[in-house]
């Protein structure tokens, strides 16, 4: 089994020896690598849908891992109690809905030692989920995989909110420009052409509202190409 760059990325933010949950853990890929690599010596895979938990359980079954794993079944954090794991993972789901799954078990996400998440969008609602509510982000990373740039937020709960000081580190973490990211400038560089490319949808209509949503994104661009 080879991971991804992506799921590969994920499971290197894995501290060893620890006991982690995998959220939605579809086929199961990143514990079971973890657990063959001798990163860690337990996991939780679980997962909301039947048919991705068993096909993480056929992937636990061919590496022999039956005794090292606890398949559960059932929505986000609330598969686990409190003092579990020490590290958990949510991966390719919506950043809305991590925030979500963060606030329906908080005995949980508020008490583990990690959290690593990796929102396939909305990541500056999570972002901004996560600033508000007293996690503090520790770490964020980008991966390229094919032509798609993947961001990874690793967060911890520490009961302080974090004040940002412009809206623009909703949209590129802050922690993305304290490590120069090696994707940092093509990650902003994809936004300001995806931005651009809303300003041309909007060419030749009239409104108020058109009027503000291009003022917007022109001012959005512009601090963007500040931070390259």
């Amino acid at each position: 089994m080879k991971l991804t760059d992506r799921l590969l990325k994920i499971a290197s933010l894995v501290d060893e020896g620890k006991k982690i949950a995998d959220i939605g853990t579809d086929h199961g890929y990143i514990p079971v690598y973890l657990l063959n690599n001798n990163k860690i010596d337990y996991a939780i895979l679980a997962d909301v849908n039947k048919g991705p938990l068993e096909n993480a359980k056929k992937e636990v079954r061919h590496n022999k891992l039956d005794d090292k794993v606890d398949l559960r079944l059932g929505s986000g954090l609330e598969v686990l109690n409190q003092n579990e794991v020490d590290e958990v993972i949510i991966a390719g789901m919506g950043g809305i809905l991590i925030s979500e799954l963060l606030e329906a078990k908080k005995s949980v996400s508020q008490t583990v030692e990690k959290l690593i998440l990796q929102p396939m969008q909305a990541q500056n609602e999570l972002r901004k989920y996560l600033y508000n509510n007293g996690y503090e982000i520790l770490n964020e990373v980008l991966v390229k995989e094919d032509f798609r740039i993947y961001e990874i937020i690793v967060a911890k709960y520490t009961g302080k909110n974090t004040e940002v000081s412009d809206d623009i580190y909703y949209e590129i973490g802050s922690k993305l420009i304290e490590n120069n990211d090696k994707l940092l400038n093509e990650f902003i560089n994809k936004k300001i052409n995806s931005y651009e490319g809303i300003i041309s949808k909007l060419e030749g209509k009239n409104g108020s509202s058109i009027e503000a949503k291009r003022n917007s994104t022109i001012n959005t661009i512009k601090k963007l190409k500040g931070l390259i």
